[in-house]
């Protein structure tokens, strides 16, 4: 038995911002959304996140959803091209209100920053050169 594919399910409190920021950072929409989901294609491959309305996602999970604001839940890491990259999203997502929490830096790898959406939802952006 194979999976077909695999996506993430997040919360987003306020559609409508969370499309704001994700176009604004330059993502591809997935379809239109409704009044309880709207959707966005990160990557090469179209990796899936779908951000659901608080009530959506609950009755999806039969429980409460994780306090980004209090904890992590997960944090997505995006892979730059350059450390050029890296700091023009660094821009971006500034202009585009992400929270920052991780400026820019090396690490023995590579080069990354790290933000959080409006719902406190952690990501990375990060140049690493063997990857």
């Amino acid at each position: 038995m194979e999976t077909k594919m695999i996506w993430a399910n997040l919360v987003s409190h306020d559609l409508q911002r969370t499309v704001r920021f994700y176009t604004d950072l330059g993502f591809k929409p997935n379809g239109k959304g409704n009044d309880e989901l709207v959707s966005f294609l990160f990557g090469e491959t179209n990796f899936v996140i779908h951000f659901f309305t608080p009530k959506r996602f609950e009755n999806a999970i039969k429980s409460k959803s994780s306090d980004t604001k209090a904890g992590n839940e997960i944090i997505f890491s995006l892979s730059a091209s350059s450390r050029e990259a890296v700091d023009g999203w660094f821009e971006k997502v500034k202009q585009a209100g992400g929270e920052i929490f991780a400026q820019p830096e090396n690490f023995d790898l590579g080069y990354t920053f790290g933000f959080a959406d409006p719902d406190g939802h952690k990501f990375n952006f990060l140049y690493w050169p063997g990857m």
